[in-house]
């Protein structure tokens, strides 16, 4: 079945020598549409083909043409809604401006100095407590029983007993952890962030305790726990390296954020 009624050609010879005066000539016919030079310089551009190489041109303004001359003949048959294809059209179109634009007005507006300069001035914000702890835990759930709560607090005095007679933290860890991770590194935690864990433990080690000092027993939502402080509390600062980039990405949304209004403001919207 032959889709295109006519498509007549213009010669592409000169088309290398072609100067700007020439965008606006005719190069060939789609049915009744002419298809401009500029047109066709911009698909190159877009498809960035070699314009030096004629061969790939031709090749690539038989391809235009064809799909050009598709286009008209099923815009002719009238087997598609010419209203929902438009709209989807204008949304593509909007999808795309906006992509476009933001990639390319936020292309230098983040550099690599500026980011450094954001982590110098903000270090706060790089900046976390941290606690090296182990800990002996004595699971309850919410579902319990008061006097099966008491039953988990016994065992759990009978850990710390054990330890302030003398056991090793370690020993008395295989014998009643209930934490079968922790229980496989003798009970070690690791470090761990002031305000990433449960507030009643939290507090406990980050503002209660000492290098090497034993907690009695006391209650989080996970249980009975018996802790003991490996590290005091520190200071860490996260490296530039592995910060960088989340900075770069804030930078670049702020930067966006800021033009985003500008265009929105620069517009008026009147709902009737």
């Amino acid at each position: 079945m032959k889709l295109i009624k006519s498509i007549a050609v213009f010669s592409l010879i000169g088309f290398l020598s072609a100067c700007s005066h020439q965008d606006e000539k005719t190069i060939a016919t789609v049915g009744e549409k002419q298809i401009q030079q500029e047109d066709f310089n911009a698909f190159l551009d877009l498809k960035r083909v070699n314009v030096k190489d004629e061969k790939q041109v031709n090749a690539y303004l038989k391809q235009y043409l064809d799909r050009e001359a598709l286009t008209t003949a099923i815009e002719e048959s009238k087997v598609l809604e010419q209203k929902n294809i438009q709209a989807e059209l204008n949304e593509f179109k909007k999808e795309m401006l906006i992509g476009r634009y933001f990639q390319t007005y936020l292309k230098d507006k983040v550099t690599d100095e500026g980011i450094r300069n954001y982590y110098a001035n903000h270090a706060e914000q790089f900046q976390s407590k941290k606690v090296n702890v182990s800990h002996i835990l004595i699971r309850t759930s919410k579902n319990m029983s008061e006097e099966e709560r008491k039953v988990k607090y016994t065992r759990a005095h009978e850990a710390y007993s054990k330890l302030k007679s003398g056991a090793s933290f370690e020993s008395v860890v295989a014998e009643f952890s209930e934490d079968t991770v922790s229980a496989k590194k003798q009970g070690n935690i690791g470090w761990i962030t002031e305000g990433a864990i449960d507030p009643v433990f939290s507090k406990k080690v980050f503002t209660e305790m000492k290098k090497d000092e034993i907690s009695e027993p006391f209650q989080t939502s996970f249980g009975f726990h018996v802790v003991k402080l490996i590290e005091a509390p520190a200071v860490v600062t996260q490296p530039f390296e592995k910060v960088s980039g989340d900075i770069r990405h804030q930078l670049r949304k702020a930067a966006k954020d800021a033009e985003l209004e500008r265009l929105m403001t620069s517009v008026s919207i009147k709902r009737m």
